[in-house]
């Protein structure tokens, strides 16, 4: 547990491109702060919110302790999926019992996808220039 102002765990989360750094301070009130702004403001979609709060939900923790996130790269459904990752990571340092619930609904595996590289003499990845017959 490391200790600024006040004690607190660390946890990392990715998923695609986003990579987000977690902070869980044991003993708080439940609210989830993301890059300086509090998750309704930074999350316009409810389902995006709910995904952040899902390993909180789970382990009953909710609205016992208080969460600073910081995350960059990728998208808004990315960083979601990124501040779940550190968020279930950071769970695990406050009390070791939570790991059957979180690998149960999957929260501790790092979502592998990513997204597929352009190859050359396509418009895409995949995505290959309209055929004309001439």
């Amino acid at each position: 547990m490391y200790t600024s102002k006040k004690p607190y765990v660390y946890g990392t989360g990715r998923r695609k491109s986003s990579v987000a750094r977690v902070r869980v301070f044991p003993g708080g009130t439940g609210s989830v702060t993301i890059n300086g702004r509090d998750i309704d403001d930074y999350f316009g979609l409810e389902t995006l919110k709910l995904l952040v709060r899902q390993p909180l939900i789970t382990t009953g923790t909710a609205d016992k302790v208080d969460i600073e996130t910081t995350v960059a790269g990728g998208g808004v459904t990315g960083q979601a999926g990124a501040i779940r990752h550190g968020v279930a990571r950071a769970l695990l340092q406050i009390d070791d019992s939570f790991r059957p619930l979180l690998k149960a609904a999957g929260f501790l595996t790092r979502d592998p996808r990513m997204k597929e590289r352009k190859k050359y003499g396509l418009k895409a990845a995949r995505r290959a220039p309209q055929f004309s017959k001439r």
